[in-house]
């Protein structure tokens, strides 16, 4: 299904991660291999520019970094990156040039694309943030169904077999997510497209498209 692919969805080539996800055509596929990659990625990071800080962790050395921040390994912080004060990065994560990850923000096996920001009370799981993508405040990605269930897709009439037990949310390039939003397991949202806030998002969501509430999503009327 092509608009569920990596190369529908991010446009731009912007993250250290870019040769991950090129291995793969779907995004869910990329999930498992985040921690693997990480660690073999970051052997190889020129150390005049990242810095290893305990186990498996890599930051660069322009990179600000709050004290009270929390950062477990694998990791990769990424060039001019902003880690605010008392975000909590749980391991599997790579965060972007230029990202901000936000106050008592949680992220856990994620990539963020380069210029993502997810600055105020979001938790970002088992998801893929595409290019300049933005979770407004208060909005998460939920990761795993309430009966357990492994995830599936909804695309139209189409159901697509992820084989993961914990997914949270694919956004292409330039997402707006308004505040207070739930992207529900599954969910993937094309490039340019902006949610409305308090929105309860699932399954796919095209391109350039404005998402008001669930079964009421209109084109954008100047499209990128």
């Amino acid at each position: 299904m092509k608009v569920l692919t990596n190369q529908q969805l991010f446009e731009d080539k912007n993250t250290i991660a870019w040769e991950l996800i090129t291995r793969y055509e779907y995004p869910y596929e990329v999930l498992p291999a985040i921690s693997d990659y990480i660690v073999t990625r970051g052997e190889s990071l020129p150390e005049e520019r990242y810095e290893k800080r305990g186990e498996n962790v890599w930051i660069a050395r322009s990179a600000s970094v709050a004290e009270s921040a929390s950062i477990t390994g694998p990791a990769i912080i990424d060039e001019e990156a902003e880690i605010r004060h008392c975000a909590f990065i749980r391991g599997n994560a790579i965060v972007g040039k230029g990202a901000v990850v936000g106050n008592s923000t949680e992220l856990k096996n994620v990539i963020l694309f380069d210029g993502v920001q997810v600055p105020h009370y979001n938790y970002v799981g088992d998801s893929i943030l595409g290019y300049r993508s933005h979770m407004g405040a208060g909005s998460i990605t939920s990761n795993v169904k309430s009966d357990k269930s492994l995830v599936e897709i909804r695309c139209g009439e189409d159901k697509v077999k992820t084989g993961l037990k914990k997914m949270g949310a694919v956004l292409g390039s330039f997402v707006e997510v308004g505040c207070g939003s739930i992207l529900n397991p599954g969910t993937v949202i094309g490039s340019h497209t902006n949610v409305y806030p308090l929105s309860s998002v699932r399954g796919y969501v095209p391109g350039a498209s404005i998402y008001k509430k669930q079964g009421e999503v209109v084109e954008k009327n100047h499209k990128p």
